[in-house]
């Protein structure tokens, strides 16, 4: 079931508050609880680095089996109450106990088990509420719709991490808060987009090969690139917070304060990039260019950081990260519906898109602290960071560009 139907103000409204509560959630402990949760003593630090990482890293694991087994059983839905939604209810729901669970826990054992819960959650909704791009909408309005998600990646980090620290809110209320964004704002718009049950002719046959996606040449270089340059974004964010403890030695509160200020200025230029390349690929329907051009800027901001490591050059990396990433997972989105292979298989082949930005969030972490241990510092973080982004970037373009639909004047 391929969208031929232009979508109103009204779709894309919904469309996008699902994924401003999933980034919310997904990405304001990653950015800030789980460190505030983990850190050790300074003489210790780096032993809260590499816990850090082995959480996020093992969550990111279980998203990436999660996203792709419920996306190619919900292909396969025949349920009258629609294909995708189900899973979406379900997902923000284990998400939201899992997060009030994770507020409660303990210790990087217990931590690591509860927020394997919570990634296993946001991975099934977004699987679902993502298949909605390719199961309802034309070419035309899918970087509009690939802009929604890129862009509220962003603002959705913003909003969680700034009503934390304005509200001086303690690390279980900041998980009650987002448990609480998660089941409300992911089930009302769950139910109130449309999601029509499928037609027969829409069923991938019974006997089709799992993953034959995975085969057609570009959608697997298309992908390769993805997780690359998702790794090397990981590196350059996941241990912003440790950075502004350990590397730049800021106390604790002032720490939080110019991690917020870094959040909002990553923020900005994700929403201006993410709005104006997404307009930009839909008008001209040509989206390799401008993805590959993407991962160059996002590599500018990590060889910033290694040259001149102060905060103020922080501020100017965040700045070209946020343009980097905000054109590349908005226009990256946009090229990857236009290269799924089979109609039949969105939401299976969507899902394992997802797992390229899941993986990401499990390799990148580990990575990072891996590194940091290696060299007692952040200066190679940052300088592989910036490394993965290009060749990311490169591997994509090695992905053919499909003939282009541009949108009606």
């Amino acid at each position: 079931m391929t969208g031929t139907t232009r979508r109103g103000a009204g779709w894309m409204t919904l469309f996008t508050l699902a994924w401003l509560a999933i980034w919310t959630v997904q990405l304001t402990p990653v950015q800030l609880l789980l460190p505030l949760q983990l850190d050790t003593p300074q003489d210790d630090w780096i032993r809260g680095v590499v816990s850090s990482g082995l959480v996020l890293g093992v969550g990111g694991l279980a998203g990436i089996v999660a996203g792709p087994l419920v996306g190619a059983i919900s292909d396969r839905s025949r349920s009258t109450r629609g294909r995708r939604r189900p899973w979406a209810l379900v997902g923000v729901w284990i998400a939201a106990v899992f997060l009030v669970l994770t507020g409660f826990a303990d210790g990087p054992w217990l931590v690591g088990a509860c927020w394997v819960g919570v990634s296993i959650g946001v991975s099934v909704a977004s699987a679902a509420f993502t298949a909605l791009i390719a199961d309802q909408l034309p070419p035309s309005q899918r970087g509009a719709a690939s802009s929604a998600v890129g862009s509220s990646q962003a603002v959705g980090i913003v909003m969680g991490v700034g009503l934390v620290v304005l509200l001086g809110l303690s690390v279980l209320a900041g998980y009650l808060l987002l448990a609480a964004v998660i089941a409300v704002v992911g089930t009302v718009t769950a139910l109130l987009l449309p999601d029509p049950p499928a037609a027969a002719s829409d069923l991938p046959p019974r006997t089709r090969v799992r993953l034959a996606s995975l085969r057609d040449r570009d959608f697997a270089w298309m992908l390769s690139g993805r997780l690359v340059a998702n790794i090397g974004n990981a590196l350059g964010t996941a241990l912003f917070l440790f950075f502004l403890l350990h590397g730049l030695n800021q106390p604790h509160a002032q720490a939080q304060d110019n991690l917020l200020l870094l959040i909002v200025v990553y923020t900005v230029f994700v929403v201006i990039a993410s709005v104006f390349t997404g307009i930009l690929s839909d008008r001209t329907g040509r989206r390799r260019g401008l993805t590959v051009a993407a991962t160059f800027v996002q590599a500018a901001s990590g060889v910033a950081i290694v040259v001149v490591p102060t905060f103020e050059m922080t501020m100017v990396a965040a700045a070209l990260m946020g343009l980097g990433y905000g054109a590349f997972s908005t226009v990256g989105l946009a090229f990857a519906t236009d290269l799924l292979p089979d109609e039949q298989d969105h939401a299976q082949d969507l899902g394992i898109v997802n797992v390229t930005a899941a993986l990401g969030q499990l390799i990148g972490p580990m990575l990072g602290a891996a590194l940091v241990a290696l060299v007692g510092g952040f200066w190679l973080v940052f300088l592989m960071a910036a490394v993965l982004s290009v060749a990311g970037g490169l591997m994509t373009g090695l992905a053919r560009q499909p003939e282009p639909v541009p949108a009606p004047h």
